[in-house]
């Protein structure tokens, strides 16, 4: 798997990287500068749309659930006539909040995310390493 993403990073075309700083309204202003770079890059809007959903999911995560800081790296491989664009959201590992009671927390909310991951992209996993957790989706262009 290393070997593997070493070679697409070589490969890469395009890369950005946000920090996403642990305050209200975070996540919707990074997206934005998340569509803005895939607009810049030709992405297509399916591609993109898909895209800036497995973003909001991963963000949300880790703005919840993960220590900060939180990076957002998106990195767009073209090759063979298609794109893949790869999405990571690296934190600095979990965070133990207080136990909320069962019935503070409304299942229609929350638990969706990791789902909505696993539907849209073509593969994506979790890399746990000395600086905290990265979590990651591909998605191939049609």
């Amino acid at each position: 798997m290393a070997v593997e993403l070493n070679t697409m990073l070589r490969e890469a075309v395009a890369e950005h990287v946000w920090r996403l700083p642990p305050v209200t309204g975070a996540v919707s202003a990074v997206r934005r500068g998340a569509e803005a770079v895939l607009a810049g890059w030709g992405v297509s809007a399916g591609l993109a749309e898909d895209a800036l959903l497995v973003v909001s999911e991963l963000l949300t995560n880790a703005l919840v659930h993960a220590l900060p800081p939180a990076d957002l790296r998106l990195v767009w491989f073209r090759g063979g006539g298609s794109g893949t664009l790869r999405v990571e959201v690296t934190d600095a590992g979990p965070l133990i909040p207080a136990q909320p009671s069962s019935s503070a927390v409304d299942p229609d909310e929350h638990g969706r995310g990791e789902h909505i991951v696993h539907a849209l992209a073509t593969r994506h996993g979790v890399r746990v390493h000395s600086g905290g957790v990265t979590r990651w989706a591909e998605l191939v262009a049609a």
